[in-house]
């Protein structure tokens, strides 16, 4: 088991970065309409190939497709609690907060509070379970499975798209353990 330690690949600043990774942190800023360049993009800016194959994974998996964005940032949120990713866990909870207006009009709702609230369609709730385990135990995955998110609606190309998020986020979480990052100052002092 990996152990809290220092950050073990060099942070590259935004003034520090290369021309190529510029352009790609310049990319995730105004893609993820972030005023910041993400801790996350700052641990690879060493290595621009790296960079560009993650962030051009995690853009075509986490932010396009069929799929709604809260959704999938639920399940990024809830399996890296489950793996005790907390730059993760701490990161998509505060992009799936950030969302909760889509699912409640109450002004105090997190939607990361209770991931089991009625407000919480049913359908996420099956999803959010059946993608935990295919990230966290995926030989346990059984047709079973397959046919409650049928049952729940979602398509095959939609059930496609789900199970790619298994993949993603173990590598965010893998990426963000074994670097050692820190959460974002930024984030830390987002409230909603």
């Amino acid at each position: 088991m990996l152990t809290k330690t220092a950050e073990r690949f060099k942070m590259v600043s935004y003034e520090e970065a290369t021309p190529r990774v510029k352009a790609l942190y310049d990319d995730t800023m105004k893609t993820l309409q972030l005023p910041f360049v993400l801790n996350w993009f700052k641990c690879q800016g060493n290595n621009a190939t790296l960079l560009e194959g993650n962030w051009t994974k995690l853009r075509s998996t986490l932010l396009e497709g069929k799929v709604p964005n809260i959704l999938k940032q639920l399940i990024i949120y809830n399996v890296s609690q489950q793996r005790g990713c907390d730059y993760c866990a701490h990161a998509h909870g505060v992009f799936a907060d950030s969302m909760s207006g889509l699912l409640s009009s109450d002004k105090d709702f997190r939607v990361t509070d209770d991931l089991d609230s009625p407000v919480l369609p049913h359908s996420y709730k099956t999803a959010i379970r059946v993608v935990t385990k295919a990230a966290i135990a995926t030989h346990e995955l059984t047709d079973e499975d397959f046919g409650q998110l049928s049952e729940d609606g979602f398509t095959d190309e939609e059930m496609q798209e789900l199970m790619a998020q298994a993949d993603l986020v173990n590598m965010l979480n893998t990426i963000a353990t074994i670097s050692g990052i820190k959460v974002d100052n930024e984030l830390l002092e987002t409230e909603f």
